[in-house]
């Protein structure tokens, strides 16, 4: 603890303090080594500068998962690495008599918690938290964890049960398009912000195979249909369907050609994200019918088509 003599520390803490820098000095000399260090409960000291430092010789190394003991630190690379999330990869962590002994993955936080279920008596659901900011990689996360399950939670004999699997997977995936052109938009720090929260439970029988999913979204950005920030933009979903609607689709639904609306700010901005056809697909995938979709994209109110205002203020129709 500290000590003050007269507004000055005593002679054992500005010892102290001087023994912390020695430690930092030593442990931030030994740069070249620092990528070495899988566990962040293995930095000493521990002090913000030793953590960063450590993550950014790991993330230069193309060394993006670092364990902190029992929870991950995932660095989102901004870039294309297939090789980290292979088949053969899932397989790998799958079969490994430790797979806490391997490299830092998110295979290894799944594989562990399916083992949990798996040896457990009496089974007990197992959880895991994807959190962080925005264009941290949490929807990707999320994907990959799927994928993984959907490999290793199916029996290796059944050709069935592969099957099912695949299938429950891919209606999941299918679910993500959706969700996010009606619930992600485009912010200052990432084009495709998810705007409210997430929650997927997949369902195993008691050989722990998969037998089902759901999704549960809640806490919906809903002020961002009226509201949104200076060069922010409204959800995706709006603009797939100015961008992508046919003729008689924006006759159907009111939306003239080359009309401006005070809700849609920044269109202008064209996004991967803003493609109407994809969507579309997904939700026919989904069992959402045409005619079910063409109702939700005609919003209405008391029976009446409900229009979107000029940016002058003046009705469309």
């Amino acid at each position: 603890m500290l000590q003050q003599v007269n507004g000055h520390r005593s002679g054992s803490d500005a010892q102290g303090g001087k023994s912390l820098r020695e430690d930092l000095q030593e442990f931030l000399g030994g740069e070249a080594l620092l990528h070495e260090l899988d566990d962040l409960t293995k930095v000493n000291p521990v002090t913000l500068e030793t953590v960063l430092r450590c993550l950014q010789a790991r993330y230069a190394a193309d060394m993006f998962y670092t364990s902190a003991g029992c929870t991950l630190v995932a660095l989102n690379p901004f870039k294309p690495v297939p090789q980290l999330y292979s088949p053969a990869l899932m397989r790998e962590y799958h079969a490994a008599p430790q797979p806490q002994k391997l490299r830092p993955h998110i295979f290894a936080v799944g594989e562990q918690t399916y083992r949990n279920v798996q040896s457990l008596i009496e089974p007990v659901n197992q959880s895991i938290i994807v959190s962080g900011e925005s264009g941290a990689g949490k929807t990707w996360t999320s994907r990959c964890l799927m994928k993984f399950y959907a490999v290793v939670a199916a029996s290796p004999t059944s050709l069935e049960s592969h099957k099912i699997a695949e299938r429950i997977e891919q209606r999941i995936l299918n679910s993500n398009p959706v969700m996010e052109a009606f619930g992600n938009a485009c912010t200052l720090r990432n084009n495709n912000s998810s705007r409210f929260g997430k929650f997927i439970q997949l369902q195993l029988n008691s050989a722990q195979q998969m037998t089902g999913a759901a999704v549960q979204t809640y806490l919906l950005e809903k002020t961002r249909v009226t509201c949104q920030a200076s060069s922010e933009r409204n959800f995706h979903i709006f603009y797939q369907i100015c961008k992508g609607a046919s003729v008689d689709e924006r006759l159907q639904w009111h939306l003239p050609e080359g009309a401006s609306f005070s809700w849609l700010p920044n269109p202008e901005r064209t996004l991967e994200e803003d493609c109407f056809q994809v969507t579309r697909e997904a939700m026919l995938h989904l069992g959402i019918d045409i005619p079910t979709q063409n109702n939700i994209f005609q919003v209405r109110r008391k029976g009446i088509p409900l229009t979107f205002g000029r940016c002058d203020g003046q009705p469309l129709s």
